[in-house]
């Protein structure tokens, strides 16, 4: 989280520069600047996500060092998955302030003809899902040097960051949720698992929940 709030901190830095360098008359030059904050701001992400990587990396060997057997007690996998969450949650907590911001009014959603869905379909973008998902895939690359992973979190990334801009839920949704599913399954096999441990999965859910629905 705190990785992410420094390429925040960034980020914004160069927007508010950017911004008080131009003519805020100039509509072209704003949605430009515009784009160009969007990936800045993920390009920035993901380097500080490849720094903490590093940093987690140096910290794992040290743990190998210290460690009577030679092995590390938390492994990269788990690192990937604590990583992703943090940088999702931070994400989301900040961008649920410019929705509260939205809820306070003055005005109606929806009253000039915009989705009425603009809560809900705001609600879903702010999941933290997606950069769990990111962050398992792009430890993976960064371990074993797959830089297409590495460069396929980029791309999906940029597209949901694109996406995110729009209040119409189905130019919005459509898009987090095609590129949410692969990069859940992607993650999912790539931290081990597989379609029998899945089966294994639902069964046991659904033990566990036979005799509660039957009471």
């Amino acid at each position: 989280a705190f990785f992410w709030l420094v390429s925040l901190l960034l980020s914004s830095l160069i927007w508010f520069i950017a911004v008080k360098a131009s003519d805020p008359w100039d509509e072209p030059l704003q949605k430009g600047l515009l784009i160009f904050g969007v990936m800045f701001s993920v390009l920035l992400q993901e380097a500080f996500r490849f720094l903490y990587y590093k940093l987690l990396r140096k910290a794992i060997e040290g743990l190998v060092a210290l460690s009577e057997d030679g092995c590390s007690p938390i492994s990269i996998q788990q690192m990937a998955y604590v990583a992703g969450m943090g940088f999702g949650l931070m994400s989301g907590a900040f961008s649920m302030i410019n929705l509260l911001a939205d809820a306070l009014g003055p005005g109606t959603v929806g009253i000039h003809g915009d989705s009425q869905l603009y809560f809900l379909t705001s609600g879903e973008q702010l999941a933290p899902f997606t950069h769990t998902f990111w962050g398992s895939l792009f430890f993976h690359g960064c371990e074993h040097q797959h830089w297409w992973e590495i460069t396929a979190v980029i791309v999906m990334h940029l597209a949901v960051s694109g996406s995110v801009s729009s209040r119409e839920w189905s130019s919005a949704l459509v898009p987090i949720f095609v590129l949410l599913a692969p990069a859940a399954t992607w993650a999912y096999l790539l931290s081990g698992g597989s379609a029998q441990n899945l089966q294994r999965f639902l069964l046991w859910l659904w033990s566990r929940a036979s005799p509660q629905l039957e009471s």
